[in-house]
This record gives structure tokens, sequence and C-alpha cells, in this order.
């Protein structure tokens, strides 16, 4: 737990924990994370507690050990057969519960479609089209790290962000133009396959303004490691700003 204490919107050197959660569902997964490593360690000082006692009262020359209150015990058995089923109920009663709140699907304020291709992403914003009745569309490369800006990360950077508003639902459309991707952002909890042929869903909700990194996590190919993910979650009114000015929208 103390490896969470500290936590940053994109991977850091030597970092062991999470990164910090940026959207609702994020929170409650690090929440169950952090309640099921209490449940870990208490397990583990009871498991190693007991071994300890094997281990003292071992009597090699006989193979037998030593009589203790933990031999032939009938209500020691009791115990550890009634405790670990209380404890996966404590533990599966949360996990039901977000597992569910996450499948939920909710009314979006926005729709945007994720093309996973090799090895880049496509984004289009199915709410907005143009006066050809085109909706607004670009792609998004790794920027090479000879054309990095002092500041930025290597490997993560892109040449055009994904621009998202914040405080309200997002529903992201995911699929692939070729093989099997991956969209992944750790910070907003989605990791979603994006399957060739088919339209796979997910809604998000962004709590606060940043910037968000991910990378494609499926094998998709000898460019795998090079499909970044970076988010941008803006105002509203800066988001609007944002496309009137990418896309020439006539106010």
């Amino acid at each position: 737990m103390l490896f969470n204490i500290f936590f940053f919107d994109a991977p850091e050197a030597g970092q062991l924990g999470l990164q910090e959660s940026a959207a609702k569902f994020m929170y409650g997964l690090i929440k169950f994370h952090n309640d099921l490593l209490i449940y870990m360690g208490i397990i583990a000082i009871v498991v190693f507690y007991l071994l300890y006692n094997v281990y003292k009262n071992w009597q090699e020359t006989s193979n037998f050990i030593i009589g203790t209150p933990f031999t032939h015990s009938t209500i020691l058995e009791i115990i550890w057969t009634l405790v670990p089923a209380f404890i996966l109920v404590l533990i599966a009663t949360p996990s039901f519960a977000l597992l569910y709140a996450m499948d939920e699907l909710f009314w979006a304020e926005l729709t945007i479609k994720v093309i996973g291709h090799q090895w880049y992403w496509s984004y289009e914003y199915s709410d907005f089209v143009d006066i050809n009745d085109k909706p607004f569309m670009f792609d998004s490369y790794m920027v090479p790290t000879n054309d990095l800006v002092f500041g930025t990360f290597r490997l993560l950077e892109v040449d055009n962000r994904l621009i998202v508003p914040v405080g309200d639902y997002i529903r992201f459309l995911i699929t692939s133009a070729d093989v099997l991707h991956s969209w992944a952002i750790p910070s907003l909890g989605i990791k979603v396959d994006a399957c060739p042929g088919r339209l796979v869903q997910t809604t998000s909700l962004i709590t606060r303004t940043g910037t968000y990194y991910g990378q494609c996590s499926e094998i998709c190919g000898i460019n795998h490691g090079f499909m970044p993910i970076v988010v941008r979650a803006v105002f509203y009114k800066i988001f609007l700003e944002w496309l009137i000015v990418k896309f020439n929208i006539e106010e």
C-alpha cells in the first residue's frame, strides 16, 4: 500500500504503484485494489505463522510434528474452512458490484469512435459532421524520438492528441481496421480490445482536467510498442474552441 501513496498520470521511472485515477470507475478499481491488499496481508501473516510453527515443532528423527494446539485439531479445520469462505464473500461483494457498474452503459453526451491500425490510431467525433456530412476524424501517430520536445515522454507522445471534455459521460466505440489491438489508458480505467469487424462500446466519466497516457496492450505486430495513446481532458469551452480551430468550423 505504501507504493500507492504517490500517484502519477503517466509512467515514472521506478514506479511501482498505480497511475492516479482520473475517471469515476478508476477510483473504485484503486479502492478495491487497496482493500484486497489488506486481505492478502492478513492471509500471508497467518500462513507464515503456521509454517513457522510447523518448522519449529518438527522432529526430524521421528518424522513427526511435536504435539501443539494445531495438531489434529477439528476446531482448526472448521475455522480454516469457514474463514476463507467468509473472506471470499467479502471480496466478491464489492467485486461484482464494481464489475456490473463498469459494464453498465450510460447516456453519453459525446461519442468518439476509436479505430486501431498498424500501427497508429484514428479518432472520429461521430456527433460532429462537416458540410458534406462527414464526421470529424484524424489520425494519431507516435512522435519519433528525434522530434520530441523537451519535457515530453519518449514512446508515449503523439502528433495529434485526443481532446475530450471533463464532467460528461463519453461513449467510446472501439474497433480495428486490420488486426487485434487494445486501447488502454490506466488513469481512466480503460482497457478494451479493438477487434476487426466488431464494435466494442464503453463509457467513461473523466472527473478532472489533465493529460493521460496509454499504449496498445495487444501484441499486434512488429511495431506493437509504438502505438501510444494520449488523451487530454479539458473544460467544455476549451473543447469546443479546439474543435473550431482543428476542423476549421465557422462560428
